[in-house]
């Protein structure tokens, strides 16, 4: 990595039905570009991988528009503003910015915030202060409506957005299931994190789910966050309670399989016969309230009721491979790379 060059990561092509490899990915060099009148130039900082970026990735069409061949992968980094051709940041100046997987990114100010380094470390703002953090508090509150005594069920609980859902029900005075891919995750999510009882799904089918599910909510599941799909959302269905709420907010579960429909068992009976709502969920629509967010969650993380965990890996060349790690459960907590 030369830090008188741009390096950044491109897609080199789609996966298509399949799992992401290294070579979908290339790294390239170019010049650190000069910002235009109006723009301020960002040296990253952290980079923030997150699942979405999968769904960025595939020719499909989605919510957003998809990478192109030979653009650079998208994301949100933190970085400073080391030139500014606007009156609004100065040079040092700490900001939240969509300049993606490089180094070094021109941007206009609409692509940019600036960040409270008072309040929390700077990465925080990629993750528990970040869209994991609004997707885990506005998804629970907003959506599911969690009251005191539900069971919630947690998929992903090691994960950037699950660790911080099951910490936020706890504080509802709920009681909380995770779901995570090893014992040392679910020993994490319970012993560091307060979460009642998790399962390690590894190994298991449906049905070896839904009755370990059944054995830990006798009364059924009363919200279930769901963040991944695929088997263990069969599972979880096969347990709702009456009046449940599933808020539907990802489905890394099928990331390899993204390009097909998703056909599997239909639970519009389950739904039915349980008067159960099941509803989608976007972070997008809620970001004319991120600082009454900042302000909730930044209080809970100084009265120390409320903690996060960061994953990080050093270098941009570091991006892909962390990234493909992440989508097979690799992580615990928020995957960052440290750029610079």
């Amino acid at each position: 990595m030369n830090s008188n060059r741009n390096s950044k990561v491109v897609l080199a092509r789609q996966p298509v039905n399949r799992h992401c490899e290294p070579s979908d990915f290339c790294i390239e060099d170019g010049e650190i570009p000069y910002p235009d009148e109006g723009q301020v130039l960002v040296r990253t900082g952290f980079l923030s991988l997150d699942p979405y970026m999968r769904t960025r990735m595939s020719p499909i069409g989605t919510y957003v528009a998809h990478v192109e061949v030979g653009e650079v992968m998208v994301g949100e980094v933190i970085g400073e503003v080391i030139q500014s051709r606007h009156k609004e940041f100065s040079v040092g100046d700490v900001v939240l910015a969509r300049s993606g997987w490089q180094q070094f990114a021109a941007l206009p100010i609409e692509d940019i915030s600036r960040v409270d380094t008072t309040v929390a470390p700077p990465s925080c703002y990629l993750g528990i202060l970040g869209i994991p953090g609004m997707t885990a508090y506005y998804g629970l509150l907003e959506v599911a409506r969690p009251v005191k005594g539900d069971t919630v069920l947690v998929p992903a609980a090691a994960g950037a957005v699950g660790h911080i859902v099951g910490q936020i029900a706890k504080r509802c005075g709920c009681r909380v299931i995770g779901s995570t891919s090893s014992q040392v995750k679910a020993d994490f999510v319970t012993a560091e994190l307060g979460f009642d009882a998790c399962i390690d799904y590894r190994g298991k089918n449906v049905d070896d789910l839904s009755a370990e599910i059944a054995e830990l909510c006798p009364q059924g599941i009363d919200i279930y966050y769901d963040s991944v799909g695929g088997d263990l959302h069969d599972a979880a269905m096969l347990n709702i309670a009456i009046n449940a709420r599933i808020v539907i907010v990802g489905a890394i579960a099928r990331s390899s399989r993204m390009e097909q429909p998703d056909i599997g068992r239909r639970w519009t009976r389950e739904l039915l016969n349980k008067r159960a709502r099941m509803e989608g969920f976007l972070v997008l629509d809620y970001a004319d309230r991120v600082n009454e967010f900042h302000q909730t969650m930044s209080a809970w993380m100084s009265d120390g009721t409320m903690s996060y965990r960061e994953h990080i890996v050093d270098g941009i060349e570091s991006a892909p491979k962390a990234f493909i790690d992440m989508l097979a459960g690799g992580n615990i907590g928020k995957q960052l790379v440290r750029v610079g």
